[in-house]
């Protein structure tokens, strides 16, 4: 009954994103292009569908979503760059140019009171419940190591953005349209693959020593109860 709870927790949280956020911006872009509307306003179209998920979401929890904001802030980039690009070349370029931005954009989370990857830990790594939240919250005041993780994971993840616009843009020069066409939808993945690893194994890793943590504290208090007065 719990594992089907989980199941249901994390279909609520990632279900609305994956719809609204790819699926969706995906097929219309497709039907739009297809029928004729030029790149530029079916980008500006299909940002409507961030929108939408960022409404609901609102209503239901009375907050922002983060992860939400950024794909909404990706897509009217990327609608507002194709006006300054009008050859492949420079349509990669310009691909490489957004993932330096989202890769400066973590670093420069850095100097905020929470980083970016707080954000997004607390979308995925929570079942998006109100008590799951203030958990979530509440680890950042309470644990110095959890804030250390926070802001270590948040420069590798800005850092592997950049390395991955370089090595993009680097592509461009050298090899032709059609193998770059392939490239660039491999090489994200690829990217993603290794920081999400990353990632997984970093939260494991803090999990345990948080639990070590907590089951010292509580051996400590246990004892400091018995010991004689």
């Amino acid at each position: 009954m719990a594992e089907s709870g989980r199941r249901g927790s994390v279909l609520l949280t990632w279900g609305p994103t994956m719809l609204f956020g790819v699926l969706l911006p995906w097929i219309t872009y497709g039907m739009l292009t297809d029928h004729g509307i030029d790149e530029v306003p079916a980008l500006l179209l299909i940002s409507c569908w961030p929108l939408v998920e960022l409404a609901i979401y609102f209503a239901m929890h009375r907050r922002v979503d983060e992860f939400g904001v950024m794909i909404l802030i990706t897509l009217l980039l990327g609608a507002v760059s194709a006006l300054a690009f009008n050859s492949a070349k420079l349509l990669f370029l310009k691909d490489s140019a957004l993932t330096g931005l989202l890769g400066l954009a973590f670093l420069v989370s850095l100097t905020l009171k929470r980083p970016l990857i707080f954000y997004f830990g607390r979308k995925f790594g929570t079942d998006g419940t109100p008590e799951g939240v203030a958990d979530w919250n509440a680890m950042w005041h309470k644990y110095p190591g959890f804030r250390y993780a926070q802001r270590r994971l948040t420069i590798v993840w800005g850092v592997a953005f950049l390395v991955e616009a370089g090595v993009k843009a680097g592509l461009v020069c050298v090899l032709d349209t059609e193998t770059m066409v392939g490239v660039s939808n491999v090489l994200p993945f690829v990217f993603l693959a290794g920081l999400m690893v990353y990632t997984i194994r970093a939260g494991k890793k803090g999990r345990a020593r948080r639990e070590a943590a907590e089951t010292a504290e509580a051996a400590e208090a246990e004892a400091a109860a018995q010991a004689p007065a």
